[in-house]
């Protein structure tokens, strides 16, 4: 479990051949441990905070000179620099280019940040070609079982072939506790609280003020506390415009700045030969699911938590290009999820909480017009069957082998 799969992928794809990194995710999600054991492994390795002040300073008048902790003139002793939130400071992209360009060749740089990183547009300098994204999610069932992600179309086909079904425990254990490090390995519902009000807090009070600058923070926070109970729906701003007695422009911004700070996600509708499709309104889910109330509900932000880890994985890999989207139509007709690869079909995913039975004609149809497989995934264990490329099986079954 100390292995997050996504420290080889930063390594080959990014360490290894002379490009920087960029490791974004949310809060508490295990960046700076990651960003650690990473480092640990070269033979040189020093860590900055943005929370430092003399880092600060040296940040901003003279960023070179944090090369100086390193002896560069032995080249098969290459250092690691990591840099923790330093989006937080005007003109980072053009200070870490000039870093780059000038000791890049004999230095690792990894950037951390729990804010997309690709938000932050001030610094006028391209970085076209120094760096690649990596995404850093919550723990998930394979990571936790110690499983190896298997590639995205052997995995497809797996599902299809008779398989154990392990792991209800664990499953319950995310449901109750989340994919978070510190509330999973603590499994106490007292910690759990305690360090959701701390995320909360920091979020809002901390990154949000970063981000943004807004006064309304007391408002932002009670937008916050309406979203789990959106889940698993159509999101309409117009009703939380009205919740909130606030403008439809100003609730976009908000919820535009918590997701880029990754307190939830969105899984915007999938309308390509749909006739008759939903084209607007996104779903959004929560990257901590523990707040949903609703064990069917829960589950559903738990496979679309999954699934978004798995696309973004295998899209930052190479893979690829995955998304995650939903299916609807304007008869209310649905399928929870859409894979699709290289913007086309790939897979669909229906979320039960125990029910086994397939509506075979809502299925039909779908695939008819999707072309791809759709299975129906299950949270009770034992469950397997399958007919054709349509499936229903248990969540530890399906969940296995995915990044």
């Amino acid at each position: 479990m100390e292995r997050r799969a996504m420290a080889g992928a930063i390594r080959e794809f990014a360490l290894d051949r002379r490009k920087m990194a960029f490791l974004s995710g949310p809060r508490q999600v295990g960046k700076t441990t990651l960003a650690k054991s990473l480092g640990s492994k070269f033979p040189q390795f020093v860590y900055h905070n943005w929370d430092e002040a003399t880092f600060r300073r040296t940040w901003l008048k003279a960023p070179n000179e944090l090369a100086r902790a390193f002896d560069l003139t032995r080249a098969a002793s290459r250092g690691l620099l990591v840099l923790d939130e330093i989006h937080k400071s005007k003109g980072w992209k053009s200070r870490v280019k000039g870093l780059y360009d000038e000791h890049g060749e004999h230095l690792g740089i990894l950037v951390t940040g729990s804010a997309r990183l690709n938000v932050y547009k001030k610094g006028s300098d391209s970085l076209m070609g120094r760096y690649l994204n990596f995404r850093l999610h919550p723990l998930t069932f394979g990571e936790l079982r110690g499983d190896e992600p298997m590639e995205p179309e052997a995995w497809k086909a797996s599902l299809f072939q008779r398989q154990r079904s392990e792991g209800q425990d664990t499953i319950a254990a995310l449901l109750k506790f989340s994919g978070f490090p510190e509330p999973y390995l603590a499994r106490s519902e007292k910690i759990l609280n305690i360090w959701r009000k701390d995320r909360h807090e920091k979020i809002i009070r901390e990154d949000l003020r970063d981000l943004s600058r807004i006064p309304e923070l007391s408002r932002v926070e009670m937008l916050a506390s309406l979203l789990p109970g959106k889940v698993g729906g159509p999101l309409s701003v117009q009703g939380l415009r009205e919740d909130l007695e606030v403008s439809f422009d100003t609730v976009k911004r908000w919820l535009s700045y918590l997701e880029e700070l990754y307190l939830f996600f969105t899984v915007r509708p999938w309308s390509k030969s749909l006739p008759r499709a939903i084209k607007k309104e996104p779903k959004i889910y929560l990257y901590d699911y523990t707040e949903v109330d609703g064990e069917g509900a829960r589950f559903e932000n738990l496979l679309a938590a999954h699934l978004l880890k798995a696309c973004h994985y295998w899209t930052d890999t190479g893979e690829g290009e995955f998304d995650l989207h939903y299916l609807r139509d304007k008869e209310k007709r649905e399928v929870d999820f859409l894979v699709t690869k290289k913007k086309t079909p790939w897979l669909m995913v229906e979320a039960k909480q125990s029910d086994t039975t397939v509506d075979r004609a809502l299925a039909a149809q779908f695939m008819s017009r999707m072309k791809c497989p759709y299975v129906q995934v299950v949270q009770g264990d034992g469950v397997w069957h399958v007919k054709g490329e349509t499936g229903v099986m248990s969540a530890s079954a399906f969940l296995a082998r995915l990044p």
